[in-house]
């Protein structure tokens, strides 16, 4: 069989190799290749830290890369999540080559910023992609009675083609919502109504009703989805969410986690949300609602500008623009509930494909297959084929469809090439964040040994200190500024103040009178802002 070799560098500059047999996406690592490449990151001498936050249900460790120099946890930081969703298995890929790189090829950008790397926020579900039965998992191993029957995964996928993927089945009826896309019959589209359309199938996820409820695969085997089980907008009673917010041990580890780490100033996620292609819009009513739903609009408009580094730094367009996310996930949590600027990017898609009138195809199913078709990318669905389904004697029942994995996880060989584009994306972002500096500093004699001294605290970067809904939150610390004279030496200003935010390229003024002579030194910042100091001789 043909063998891939994936080169592995170590902190300490080892180079060495891994074998792995193709499979049908590629070559994308399992969890065991993973982890030897994390263990080869985090290698004697190396600035990468690895630390395993808590198993899964199903026994994989949660992992999680610091990676810095010096003063770690009093510099600014960005956290990278991959895994997400466990069927993304590019995410894994990306931040994980974006460690080997960051380490081996960009180990200056350390001495100004700290970086915190979740490989794999999915490890039982990514695990799916390996397995001899393919199909896209999003929950971990827990043991969940997802459709409350009082029965465990008594009604999961079923391959009933014996193909070793879980695809779909469409069932000829008149009572069916679906019929064949208009320029590709392989794919099913919703029926519209309004325009007199009438359904011809029924479409189903390839199972069969075992419990004779009258619904197909509503009760997998598989149990929470990490991205369907945050705090903000929590789906309560929904398949894969869990009875509340934050229920799995892996969620949990990775919040409070975050909550100690006070220098994160944003987050990048690989992800099915996005607002990397294009930025979130802001809606006014909805940033006025008791529990937020829009971004805040001077956050939008940073949005906005990280939007067009993104789309200046990745070659690639996106089909599908930008996606808010769904009810309980990371990338919304990050920004409403953790109040730091929040991005995220699928990381790949399947370009918009336009036919001979420059017209596009409209559907995202099959845009992906006109794309595959127009690339030479092979094997990437599975055709419509007759069987004998036991839930519809004497109808037409078809399996087939896209394969597990195809849509969202892109030919091997095409990974690099990505991960080069996102890597230089994030080291972007890491060179605008908040950077403070004191200017125009002055000293004034006022008699009677006191002296004032005044100056102008700086942010010199393109992003703000603190995002709008982070001066909102406790969760962001505000700019301190302190000065090592005494209280009683204070004759006015004070010995400790608090700044709430300074913008981009924007000024804080400060001013103190002190009594005496000597030296006086001043610190002012935050964890996620960095510090500037001043020494000052009366």
């Amino acid at each position: 069989m043909k063998k891939i070799y994936l080169s592995l560098v170590a902190g300490a500059g080892l180079l060495f190799s891994l074998t792995s047999t193709t499979l049908a996406q590629g070559d994308y690592p399992t969890l065991s290749q993973v982890n030897q490449r994390l263990q080869a990151i985090s290698g004697s001498g190396s600035p990468a830290k690895l630390t395993s936050l808590t198993k899964t249900e199903g026994g994989k460790d949660i992992w999680v890369l610091k990676v810095g120099t010096g003063d770690l946890d009093n510099k600014p930081a960005i956290a990278v999540v991959g895994g997400i969703e466990g069927f993304h298995v590019l995410s894994v890929e990306l931040a994980l080559q974006f460690a080997e790189k960051l380490v081996n090829e960009h180990a200056a950008k350390l001495e100004n910023t700290t970086f915190y790397i979740f490989p794999n926020m999915s490890p039982d579900a990514y695990e799916q992609y390996h397995a001899s039965l393919k199909y896209e998992r999003r929950g971990n191993a827990a043991k969940i009675d997802h459709d409350r029957d009082g029965m465990v995964s008594e009604d999961g996928y079923e391959d009933l083609n014996k193909d070793g993927m879980i695809t779909m089945m469409r069932v000829e009826s008149p009572l069916g919502d679906y019929i064949p896309h208009e320029k590709d019959p392989r794919v099913l589209v919703k029926a519209d109504r309004s325009k007199g359309q009438k359904g011809s199938y029924m479409m189903f996820p390839e199972s069969r009703d075992k419990d004779k409820d009258g619904s197909f695969g509503e009760d997998l085997a598989e149990g929470i989805a990490f991205n369907k089980s945050l705090t903000y907008k929590f789906p309560i009673f929904e398949p894969l969410a869990g009875d509340f917010a934050a229920s799995q041990v892996e969620t949990r580890v990775l919040l409070d986690y975050l909550f100690d780490q006070w220098n994160i100033f944003a987050f990048v996620s690989f992800s099915s949300s996005n607002n990397l292609s294009a930025p979130l819009k802001y809606n006014a009513a909805d940033a006025r609602k008791r529990i937020l739903t829009s971004m805040l609009d001077k956050d939008v408009a940073i949005n906005s500008m990280v939007s067009g580094i993104y789309n200046e730094t990745v070659n690639q367009k996106a089909f599908n623009q930008t996606n808010q996310g769904t009810e309980g996930d990371f990338f919304q949590w990050a920004y409403f509930h953790f109040a730091r600027m929040s991005f995220s990017t699928p990381g790949w898609w399947a370009p918009e494909v336009k036919d001979a009138d420059g017209k596009s195809v409209g559907n995202a199913e099959a845009n992906f297959l006109a794309w595959a078709e127009q690339e030479g990318v092979n094997d990437v669905f599975v055709p419509w084929t007759s069987i004998d389904h036991p839930d519809f004697p004497g109808q037409k029942v078809e399996v087939g469809g896209i394969k597990p994995f195809a849509m969202y996880n892109p030919p091997f060989s095409k990974v690099s090439e990505i991960a080069d584009e996102h890597t230089a994306f994030i080291l972007k972002l890491a060179d605008m964040q908040p950077k403070l500096e004191f200017l125009n500093v002055k000293t004034e004699k006022l008699g009677n040994g006191l002296t004032r001294i005044t100056a102008d605290l700086f942010n010199n970067s393109p992003l703000p200190t603190h995002s709008q809904l982070g001066e909102r939150s406790r969760w962001l610390r505000k700019v301190r500024v302190d000065i090592s004279k005494d209280a009683d030496d204070l004759v006015a200003g004070e010995k400790k103040q608090l700044i709430r935010s300074i913008g981009a390229f924007e000024k804080a003024s400060v001013s103190w009178i002190v009594k005496g002579g000597g030296n006086v030194d001043i610190k002012a910042g935050a964890a996620h802002t960095g510090f500037a100091t001043l020494n000052v001789k009366l």
